[in-house]
């Protein structure tokens, strides 16, 4: 279990999903997170994976911009 690449999922979870990963202040993503992660690229994501510092700096960049 891996988690895909940000830029292969962020843009299409949902605003909900979006705001959970940015609002947990855990760099865990939770069940519905890690589910919607599932449906957009069929990859299975743990409860131990977590998000880089990177991976929270592009998804703040992306959330500004698109919102």
């Amino acid at each position: 279990m891996t988690l895909p690449p940000i830029e292969d999922w962020w843009s299409e979870l949902t605003s909900d999903a979006q705001h959970a990963v940015l609002g947990s202040g855990s760099p865990h993503l939770d069940e519905n997170v890690r589910e919607e992660i599932r449906e957009i690229t069929g990859a299975v994501v743990g409860m131990v994976e977590t998000l880089s510092d990177d991976d929270l700096k592009y998804a703040r960049a992306h959330l500004e911009s698109d919102g």
